[in-house]
């Protein structure tokens, strides 16, 4: 009966040797790996609206973040908070102590405020994010009033042909890199262009094409000739090929 206890003391004793040193296997190269591959270094590409440093501060958030495996796993298949004006994020591992980051911000072409925030909208006039910050490159609209905002929804605007004038400006703008900061509708919804000192009188009509491809080369026209004075450009009756005619404003 002794000599019985004795054996399975032993088989006993001999599987959990043979378990433990299984499990220092296994932990013992998760502990070195996970030692040697501290993050040292973040390499961010495709970021304009973030400085390296602030997107630093929000990629990294984790106290696991500190390891470049962990961070790269987590964001690959764990799930992570959205970051404004971003769409997405590809971190992939460049050695064992770096890390590329990969930045898809969203295309806004547009920005309303509304209830003391403001609202930025894409290409298609969806509502793609609301901020408290006002970015300085985005076409401000103005003289407009909207029946509400959602998020991923569309825009109502109180007129209906409005939100089609609303999307072939931004997208002209966008298309022609125009420095556009405001765009100004009066109470008969006819539209004026702010640019630094310069106003760009557009008038009324359902699209504006002729007119954005113009300011394409009058608008660098005008600053190199008038500088920091206050001009403006009389575009309402504007077509293709015409004069730009402008004058000073007060």
């Amino acid at each position: 009966m002794k000599e019985q206890r004795d054996k399975n003391k032993k088989v006993f004793l001999l599987r959990l040797m043979k378990f433990l040193l299984l499990c220092l296997g296994i932990l013992l190269p998760v502990v070195i790996l996970y030692m040697a591959c501290s993050l040292d270094t973040i390499r961010i590409e495709g970021s304009s609206h973030y400085t390296e440093e602030e997107l630093k501060e929000k990629i990294v958030t984790e106290k696991t973040d500190g390891n470049t495996i962990l961070l790269y796993l987590r964001y690959k298949y764990g799930k992570v908070d959205s970051i404004p004006f971003v769409e997405d994020i590809n971190i992939k591992l460049v050695d064992k102590n770096t890390v590329k980051v990969q930045v898809y911000e969203k295309i806004i072409t547009g920005c309303i405020e509304y209830m003391g925030g403001y609202m930025y909208f894409d290409k298609d006039g969806i509502i793609i994010e609301s901020s408290g910050e006002k970015l300085e490159d985005i076409p401000f609209i103005t003289g407009l009033s909207f029946n509400q905002m959602i998020l991923y929804e569309k825009l109502e605007v109180q007129k209906d042909e409005l939100f089609q004038v609303i999307l072939n400006l931004t997208q002209l703008i966008h298309k022609f890199a125009l420095d556009i900061q405001t765009i100004q509708f009066n109470k008969n919804f006819e539209i004026t262009l702010r640019c630094g000192n310069i106003k760009v009188l557009l008038g009324k009509r359902d699209t504006y094409d002729e007119q954005m491809a113009a300011l394409v080369t009058a608008l660098p026209e005008v600053k190199d000739k008038y500088g920091d004075k206050k001009w403006m450009l009389l575009m309402e009756d504007y077509k293709e090929g015409q004069v730009i005619v402008g004058k000073p404003w007060k």
